[in-house]
């Protein structure tokens, strides 16, 4: 499959100017608009649960840790990594993990390289503590406990508490015999705090040689003190001896740092991006992080069951927020900029359809808060509630309130929204009072100049907004959302009118590089020569009941047995030519500029679990032309990436009647509806 970079689509000085003009328009209206992103990867051969379901996985934690290597050697030096703990999922065994990239921001090393050949011992692990705690001015030695899943590889552990400048080690009483848990995980999360007296602090650092490293813990500890002990645990190390840290980083209460962050997430491998002030920082991230991906063995796309490439599965969300939470957050005091956002994106599903995978919809990751059950009487009070706010007042509260039930999935899952307000002032969701705003609708591409121009696309719609307020009332899509909006030819067209709005604003985008995202995700499954096209097309999968499987999860099944086809061509050719489908007859509906277009619903596949178990799988597909010069017949097998054409004489099945719709608004037939 050749990316953006091999077919010559690239970013260019227009996409530059383009930036800053964005920034001056935000600049005029004192607004520091901060973007992120959660870009996700797989391995080139993306095998076993962890790279399909499963959110954690040896796999997954070793390439975590082969990325972050790169990216300090590349361009991060003097770049703590740090393996951290992370929540525990219902339906999951074992906790979440994240590896943190912390730099400093002054450019000053955190930490010296410490790397080796030369495989550590468990002696070089109690030394170094040992070291570490003559230079805290601690009289204490270091306790050894057994480790029941390393026999051979003890861990060393010294009770340590302090603000940076005095520490204190108190005294840890074990019984005789004591041991690390079983559970998964660093020695510091393992430790069997449940034998210590009640009144006992328990806050440690350890030691303990893994993978022929000496594996250091940090403890829980404010920045300031966290830091100094740092420093302390540099000059304890011995050279010559390969070092990996794991523990808890502390908030940056002063900003000296930034954070780049590599977290299992469900299927994939999820990158945290520092938040940017602006396009460009952005756009340098994306560009660092491809080319060490490139370099361990990643990459942001794979190909599906079906053949077809696609993005990973685990999407590349874009995060808009503040520098800070304080009052002069950019939203906060304008609740009209930011409903004139929400407006402008109801109103063209292209932004919710064009730049996602192929699952859409009420049950998908990233619902519009018009599919979710939720009435449009209410979004529209809401928004024209929050409307009439005076601008220039801090109105997190009044604005999370009103959106955040708004804004979720039809269970109530604040997180499964095409733009989701669960960071954004979520008192009941720890981490959830962020001020950010999380666009959800974006799935990974398969190069990072098509990622940074769907982000600038994003940042330049909120600045036009700024500019440009938007205030239409909701629009009542009625059936025609998940039915022609799943078209790529009508998601095409409402894109170029959101292109057209911007250009109204003297904001003007080069159409190429969005125009082969579009042909990427939707690629030809036929073209003729007399104007015949045939495309994949987006479905609105239904979700399913929970089905237990082993390991647990914590995503549901969806019925993916249907595939949506486009079929479009020129009034000429709709006006001279016969198609049928598995012998019957599919009408072009007439749509505009001339052209004819249907979408064709079918049955791909009967996987279990799926609705409708006793309906046949209708593929192979047999499409028949039948037109001046005669008659001609392609067949689309199941896994096939595109229509093969039948020789002459091959059996074709009996014709029985047309294809049928649900009703004649419709664009799509559907090959299930007798006829």
């Amino acid at each position: 499959m050749a990316t953006a970079r091999q077919t010559g689509v690239q970013k260019n000085i227009s996409e530059r100017q383009l930036s800053k003009r964005v920034e001056e328009v935000l600049s005029e209206n004192g607004v520091v608009l901060t973007m992120g992103a959660e870009p996700t990867c797989l391995p080139l051969n993306p095998v076993g649960a962890e790279w399909n379901f499963a959110a954690a996985g040896a796999e997954k934690l070793a390439y975590a840790r082969k990325l972050a290597a790169a990216l300090v050697k590349q361009c991060l030096p003097g770049t703590l990594t740090l393996f951290a703990p992370g929540k525990t999922y219902p339906g999951e065994v074992n906790p979440r993990w994240a590896v943190h990239l912390v730099s400093s921001k002054d450019g000053m090393p955190l930490t010296q390289p410490h790397e080796s050949s030369k495989k550590a011992m468990p002696r070089d692990a109690e030394a170094f503590l040992s070291r570490l705690g003559e230079g805290l001015r601690i009289r204490r030695k270091p306790v050894k406990l057994h480790d029941p899943l390393s026999p051979s590889s003890p861990a060393f552990v010294l009770p340590i508490d302090g603000d940076g400048r005095k520490w204190t080690s108190p005294k840890w009483k074990f019984p005789r015999g004591a041991e690390l848990t079983g559970a998964e995980g660093p020695a510091g999360l393992r430790l069997p705090m449940h034998l210590l007296d009640t009144d006992a602090a328990r806050r440690a650092i350890t030691a303990q040689v893994c993978d022929g490293m000496i594996e250091i813990f940090l403890p829980p500890l404010l920045q300031e003190a966290w830091m100094a002990l740092l420093t302390e645990v540099d000059s304890a190390l011995a050279r010559g001896r390969a070092v990996r840290f794991a523990g808890y980083v502390p908030e940056d209460t002063l900003n000296l740092w930034t954070v780049l962050t590599l977290a299992a997430d469900p299927g994939v491998l999820e990158i945290n991006l520092p938040a940017c002030r602006t396009w460009q920082e952005y756009d340098l991230w994306l560009q660092r992080i491809e080319i060490a991906q490139e370099s361990v063995g990643l990459r942001t796309w794979k190909i599906a069951a079906s053949g077809y490439p696609e993005g990973t599965g685990g999407g590349h969300h874009v995060l808009l927020g503040g520098a800070s939470t304080d009052k002069d957050h950019p939203f906060f005091t304008r609740p009209g900029w930011l409903v004139s956002i929400l407006r402008f994106w109801q109103h063209h599903p292209s932004l919710a359809y064009l730049f996602t995978g192929r699952y859409v919809g009420a049950s998908s990751q990233a619902p519009r808060p018009d599919e979710s059950a939720k009435s449009l009487w209410d979004l529209e009070m809401a928004y024209a509630w929050l409307e009439g706010l005076p601008t220039g007042e801090d109105h997190r509260l009044a604005m999370a309130g009103a959106l955040i039930h708004l804004h979720s999935d039809t269970s109530g899952n604040t997180h499964r929204s095409e733009i989701s307000f669960d960071k954004f002032w979520n008192v009941h969701f720890p981490g959830g009072t962020r001020g950010l705003v999380e666009f959800r609708a974006l799935e990974s591409l398969p190069s990072a100049d098509w990622s940074s121009s769907v982000a600038l696309l994003w940042r330049t719609l909120a600045a036009h907004l700024l500019k440009n307020p938007f205030t239409s009332p909701l629009r009542d899509f009625s059936d025609s959302l998940h039915d022609r909006f799943l078209l790529p030819a009508v998601l095409w067209a409402d894109f170029e009118s959101v292109l057209d709005s911007l250009r109204d604003g003297g904001f003007v985008f080069n159409t190429k590089i969005f125009r082969a995202i579009h042909e990427w995700r939707f690629p030809y499954l036929l073209r003729t020569a007399d104007g015949l096209c045939v495309r994949r097309g987006l479905e609105s999968w239904p979700l399913l009941c929970e089905t237990p499987i082993d390991g647990g999860n914590t995503s549901r099944f969806v019925d993916t047995s249907m595939e949506r086809l486009e079929f479009a061509a020129p009034e000429s050719f709709a006006n001279s030519h016969t198609l049928r489908v598995n012998g019957r007859e599919l009408p072009l509906c007439e749509w505009e500029n001339g052209i004819r277009l249907s979408g064709l619903r079918c049955r791909r596949s009967a996987l279990n679990p799926s609705l409708h178990p006793g309906m046949p799988v209708q593929f192979p597909l047999l499409l028949e032309i039948e037109g001046p010069d005669g008659k001609r017949a392609y067949t689309l097998e199941q896994e096939a990436v595109r229509f093969k054409k039948l020789l002459l004489g091959t059996t074709h099945p009996q014709i029985t009647g047309p294809c049928r719709r649900p009703s004649e608004t419709h664009f799509s037939f559907d090959l299930r509806l007798p006829a």
